[in-house]
């Protein structure tokens, strides 16, 4: 589980040690939360890495792997964004783009092909391997903090249906595209927070559990792959 210390990532992992799986904790920064967090679920470990870097990549699948002996699932949710109004173009200058596909694009993929193997030797272990990565509505439609943003999500929800193609049948490869979620980082997001309260037809933003449900049925299934699941309450009906 990258980017699991918080949000999104610790209800995902919260739930994962519900069912039963060892964890993989890890985030770029906040490391005393980890340690916290993996002490409170008990079946779990943290690592801190920095996923901008190849090399921190290949040790943290290394580490997990060599910690619990195999790796069934990848979820993929840390992330990176940019606020930056989408009619200043200027401001998105080409190393704010490098910035964000090095970490929301490249790494993905990178973890993916680093665990392929772990993923594909775990289906001999009585599981398929799966990969779910963390999206966001503004892959699949023009909105979003940042252009640079909206692409990079828009690659990512790409690069999850070309896994699928290419690792099926023994890896299934799919993302969630959330729309606004209720975390401390938007909790001031007073526009966006109105947008979902009034536009959406379920009335509120999701909460990071409502997504955590969502990649549970993800990996609980062993025939979905290629999917990239919007969960925007329906704004992106309206």
């Amino acid at each position: 589980m990258t980017g699991s210390t918080s949000g999104i990532g610790a209800a995902i992992a919260r739930r994962l040690s519900n069912e039963g799986y060892a964890i993989v904790l890890h985030s770029r920064s906040s490391a005393k939360a980890g340690h916290a967090l993996a002490t409170q679920l008990g079946n779990a470990i943290y690592l801190q890495a920095d996923l901008a870097e190849d090399t921190d990549r290949i040790r943290l699948v290394g580490e997990a792997v060599s910690r619990w002996g195999r790796l069934d699932v990848l979820v993929n949710n840390a992330g990176m964004s940019r606020v930056i109004p989408h009619t200043n173009l200027m401001a998105a200058s080409p190393d704010l783009w490098r910035e964000l596909y090095e970490v929301n694009v490249v790494a993905p993929f990178r973890l993916v092909a680093e665990a392929e193997g772990a993923l594909r030797a775990a289906v001999g272990l009585g599981r398929a391997g799966c990969v779910v990565n963390i999206s966001s509505h503004a892959g699949v439609r023009p909105r979003g903090a940042s252009i640079p943003y909206a692409a990079s999500k828009a690659a990512l929800n790409h690069v999850t249906r070309l896994l699928a193609l290419s690792l099926a049948p023994d890896i299934r490869v799919n993302a969630v595209a959330p729309g606004l979620v209720n975390t401390p980082l938007t909790a001031d997001w007073t526009a966006a927070q109105q947008l979902w309260r009034e536009r959406s037809p379920m009335r509120r933003p999701a909460s990071p559990n409502d997504i955590a449900q969502i990649v549970m049925m993800l990996i609980a299934s062993d025939y979905l792959t290629g999917e990239i699941v919007v969960s925007d309450g329906g704004l992106s009906l309206t």
